[in-house]
């Protein structure tokens, strides 16, 4: 558990830590989209639906940029 906050606080990229990296992307991506759902569409479909569909819509757009920054960050530091 150490070498894995090590390796977070440096900045040197695993497997692990881009695991890690990764969730905590996608996650403050539902929590954005979710935020910009309920301003964009809270009054026309509600604000809990249009929260749920802004939560899922969201990583669809993070997840790929993640894969690809990572890639390049690991390409770089190598």
């Amino acid at each position: 558990m150490a070498d894995i906050l090590t390796n977070l606080v440096f900045g040197d990229i695993t497997l692990i830590t881009g695991m890690i990296w990764f969730l905590i992307a996608i996650v403050i991506s539902m929590i954005g989209g979710a935020i910009s759902g309920m301003v964009i569409g809270g009054k026309e479909i509600g604000y809990q639906f249009s929260a749920m569909l802004g939560s899922l819509f969201a990583p669809a757009g993070v997840i790929p940029a993640m894969i690809l920054g990572l890639l390049i960050l690991n390409f770089f530091q190598s």
